[in-house]
């Protein structure tokens, strides 16, 4: 690592885009050996902040019959007002642009109200039942407080509570249990796999607006990652209907998502967008291929076909590498 910090150093000098001056005064700095706890220090917060809100949990779940419903929910509701009342009292307020609190500590302390929100109003949902029948608006509700405290926090971890609330509003599942347990129907309604894309679709004309209007434009590759990889894995668990029409439409939907979100990931220069958009689209081409061979008879050529398919793989693997360093090369210029 630090002979590449070196090397690209010196490609800056040798580019002429930091001075002599700059150029020593870097290497002094290095040389000094100092490293930050930044990183890890914020990743215990947000493990003490998991752990804290698992606990709560637990808590509730063990003691329930002892404590009371009436005390658990108070105190769930003092918490928050508590946790909500030192973000609103230390923040900058609502801003366009991307802000921090002068803490760190706050904007987890955030991510906690948060998510005590969510498990307070669940709990009153599933006990007392204020909404009724319309267990709907239980999730619409602190998506919406989601929402709102992600972008007048500006809190990236807020925000994917809120658009994983907004998937599980419209019945999307998105948790990597569902998408590979057989015995979960995601995606198994043409209805749920409409309602996928669009909402795949909405993120990313929000994300365009958002960027005209200059309104947290950093929240843009979120929402981009949550698009790919909704609209990417409705329109793959499709491929395999047995509606031709249905497939072929869907196949169509795959293609230009992918298109799309090659051009998106030069723009962003985004690494995750563009990796998870070529496994999407490699799977998608394979099973593109595989349904218009289905009906080829290979009894007189499989065994060309086996002896071809491990230099197919082997072949894929070379173009995927190959691919990824083109990739890193082109947006480090």
């Amino acid at each position: 690592m630090k002979q590449f910090d070196e090397q690209a150093t010196q490609s800056l000098f040798e580019k002429n885009l930091i001075t002599e001056n700059q150029f020593q005064e870097i290497k002094t700095y290095r040389a000094l050996n100092i490293f930050s706890l930044n990183a890890e220090l914020k990743l215990f917060l947000y493990l003490s902040v998991l752990l804290f809100t698992s606990g709560i949990g637990i808590l509730i779940y063990e003691n329930i019959d002892t404590i009371g419903h009436i005390a658990i929910l108070s105190i769930l509701l003092i918490v928050i007002v508590v946790c909500f009342y030192y973000c609103f009292k230390n923040s900058k307020g609502f801003q366009k642009s991307e802000t921090t609190f002068e803490h760190p500590v706050l904007e987890y302390l955030v991510l906690v109200a948060n998510i005590l929100t969510c498990i307070f109003i669940g709990y009153l949902q599933f006990q007392y039942k204020p909404f009724g029948e319309h267990y709907g608006l239980a999730t619409l509700v602190p998506t919406i407080v989601s929402f709102f405290c992600a972008y007048y926090f500006d809190n990236k971890s807020v925000l994917t509570i809120a658009i994983t609330g907004l998937a599980a509003y419209i019945g999307l599942s998105v948790t990597p249990q569902d998408i590979f347990n057989d015995s979960n129907n995601l995606y198994a309604s043409q209805n749920l796999s409409y309602s996928a894309v669009m909402l795949g679709v909405l993120l990313i004309l929000w994300t365009i607006y958002s960027r005209r209007i200059s309104l947290k434009t950093h929240f843009g590759l979120i929402f981009l990652t949550f698009a790919l990889h909704i609209i990417s894995i409705a329109s793959i668990s499709n491929l395999t209907s047995y509606d031709t029409l249905n497939w072929m439409l869907f196949a169509i939907v795959l293609a230009a998502s992918t298109f799309y979100f090659y051009k998106a990931s030069y723009e962003n220069k985004a690494m995750s967008l563009y990796v998870f958009m070529i496994v999407y689209g490699y799977i998608g081409v394979n099973i593109f291929l595989f349904r218009l061979c289905d009906n080829i008879d290979f009894s007189d050529i499989w065994e060309l076909f086996i002896f071809l398919l491990p230099a197919y793989f082997i072949g894929s693997i070379v173009i995927f590498i190959k691919l990824i360093k083109n990739f890193h090369k082109e947006i480090a210029e």
